[in-house]
């Protein structure tokens, strides 16, 4: 027979499951971050059917296909996000970390004249957010307080204080030159889940996981039009990690429910991206792109208690597939020298009855530039930097907030949500 989980277990693994539920740190639509290489990040992620920049491996390995060299790049991303909410409590910011750091990574190996092998890593799903005790003042002093303690401590609540959640993925592919007009790729996707601190103020979560997915593309080019998509299909990571109790008066809730070990699933969308590129010239080209992201797949989080066994906390999301549509330009300024330019519009997938302080999540617009420099013998260097902006989302719910640990999409969360980012990339290229 299953255990019955006390107060303090269902109350605050309520929390940590919505910590799962809505991450923050959000630079595309949900909590996914496209930008996957430098030069997609000055393109504004529009590179799925470039045949011509090594940047476009990370978004289609079938790119391999039309170059003639083995290459290495080695890169990093900084991402500077900033949220604000304007509520009851007044303007709250969320005191997240001042720059999130990712690996971009790409290697491409060339074994015959129509073999290549690839090795790509990324962080295409992040985030991280802390806010305040008492950013949200409906949610505090929800439960009887204990006896007053003389340190200073955070109220009594279900309310999210920090999510930080990084994602590794690691992605060996194949390439196959099929004809001077087409390539086409195959590999799998390896995703790390390499830390997962889950926090409310009743409940804390650390841990780490992993998962598996797999990833198809081709690239037809016809003259001055290429042709290019790429899908990477949705992924389970099996999360666990130590479970410990928190509150005004720990030792309280210590004797309640101790420390222990929780496990969670944490579904991850399919992505589809379909490019279509135009060269006007050796020296202009355009791409315009479309992206579907499967959120739909992120439906619900289940939360289970490794030593009872029982379903300790089941939290609904019913996010919905989202799109994104990306433009961008490339310019050969001079033999060395390459310009890239991009726009993209980014859907949210979260629903106004699911909507959570987590992820104030709304439409979004980036705002791309970068450059490309030849250094002579096969050496390269890319910068990139995109601006990210949110559409600002008022939120009034007409769902009242009636306790307990199911905060999302009620009016406990009233306010006007603003949210901005800063992206920079950088890398150095070897080609041999």
């Amino acid at each position: 027979m299953r255990k019955t989980p006390s107060l303090a277990v269902r109350t605050g693994l309520i929390g940590l499951s919505v910590a799962l539920g809505s991450p923050g740190t959000a630079i595309a639509s949900g909590f996914a971050l496209p930008e996957i290489s430098t030069a997609g990040i000055g393109t504004a992620n529009a590179m799925v059917a470039n045949p011509v920049d090594p940047g476009a491996f990370a978004y289609n390995p079938a790119a391999m296909g039309f170059h003639g060299k083995s290459s290495l790049a080695l890169g990093t991303l900084f991402v500077a996000p900033s949220f604000e909410v304007d509520n009851a409590a007044g303007t709250q910011e969320s005191a997240g970390a001042d720059w999130l750091v990712a690996p971009l990574i790409q290697g491409a190996l060339r074994l015959t004249e129509r073999w290549w092998i690839g090795f790509g890593a990324n962080a295409p799903f992040g985030l991280e957010t802390r806010w305040g005790a008492g950013t949200f003042p409906a949610l505090a002093g929800e439960l009887p307080a204990p006896p007053p303690l003389p340190e200073p401590t955070i109220p009594l609540s279900p309310q999210p204080l920090q999510s930080k959640l990084e994602i590794i993925d690691l992605v060996p592919t194949a390439t196959f030159r099929v004809n001077e007009a087409l390539s086409v790729s195959a590999g799998l996707d390896y995703y790390w889940a390499e830390s997962a601190v889950l926090n409310s103020s009743l409940a804390a979560l650390e841990g780490d996981g992993t998962g598996w997915g797999y990833n198809l593309g081709f690239l037809l080019q016809q003259g001055p039009f290429s042709l290019g998509a790429n899908y990477h299909s949705a992924a389970r990571i099996e999360v666990s990690g130590d479970y410990r109790p928190r509150s005004r008066n720990l030792v309280i809730l210590q004797r309640l429910a101790p420390a222990e070990h929780a496990e969670l699933d944490l579904n991850l969308p399919w992505r589809l991206q379909l490019g279509l590129r135009y060269a006007f010239s050796e020296r202009l080209a355009i791409e315009a792109d479309w992206t579907r992201t499967g959120w739909s797949e992120f439906d619900e989080i289940q939360v289970w208690g490794k030593r009872s066994g029982a379903l300790l906390q089941e939290d609904l999301n019913d996010w919905s597939d989202a799109n994104a549509y990306r433009f961008g330009i490339t310019y050969q300024w001079r033999p060395e020298t390459v310009l890239r330019f991009g726009y993209s519009f980014d859907e949210t997938g979260q629903p106004e009855r699911f909507f959570s302080p987590r992820v104030p999540d709304n439409d979004r617009h980036l705002f791309g530039i970068g450059i490309g420099q030849d250094l002579g013998n096969g050496w390269a260097v890319d910068a990139g930097y995109m601006y990210v902006r949110f559409e600002d989302r008022d939120y009034r719910s007409a769902t009242p907030y009636t306790g307990g640990g199911h905060i999302n999409g009620t009016d406990a969360l009233d306010g006007r949500y603003e949210a901005s980012a800063h992206l920079v990339g950088l890398d150095v290229r070897k080609s041999f």
